[in-house]
């Protein structure tokens, strides 16, 4: 799955639950207004009854619910992401200046903790947890 799908959905769902759950709203209802019109109303539906269910699965103190909701969005914004590529662009901007600055600084990092940029020019990269090896280490005798 996309990283970017990963960071939105995640984000997005943790906003639905703050005090900015509308800015959250309104900016992911804009960027479906611009990219999908004719979907536009059923989104924004969409999203009220994702807050509903986050705040009833937060109440009953029940994570399973929240995950789940949380997948299906990261489904959805990867289905989004593959039928329109360049609006990657357009959900960055919304995770960078909307939904990230709603959240608490574990929610923020949890968002961003699935994006990862790795650039190699010539050689090799190994990529292991949070190490990034431009050649790959040498062997332990």
């Amino acid at each position: 799955m996309d990283a970017l799908a990963m960071a939105v959905g995640s984000a997005l769902v943790a906003a639905m639950a703050t005090d900015a759950w509308q800015q959250a709203r309104d900016g992911l209802a804009a960027l479906w207004q611009r990219i999908h019109p004719e979907q536009a109303e059923q989104m924004d539906s969409e999203l009220e009854t994702l807050r509903t269910q986050i705040l009833q699965a937060r109440q009953d103190q029940d994570p399973s619910t929240e995950q789940a909701l949380e997948g299906m969005w990261r489904l959805q914004l990867q289905a989004l992401l593959q039928r329109e590529p360049l609006a990657a662009g357009e959900l960055r901007r919304l995770l960078d200046e909307q939904l990230a600055p709603a959240l608490d600084p574990g929610q923020r990092e949890r968002a961003y903790s699935v994006l990862q940029n790795t650039t190699v020019f010539g050689g090799t990269s190994i990529v292991a947890g949070r190490d990034v090896y431009r050649e790959p280490p040498t062997p332990k005798a």
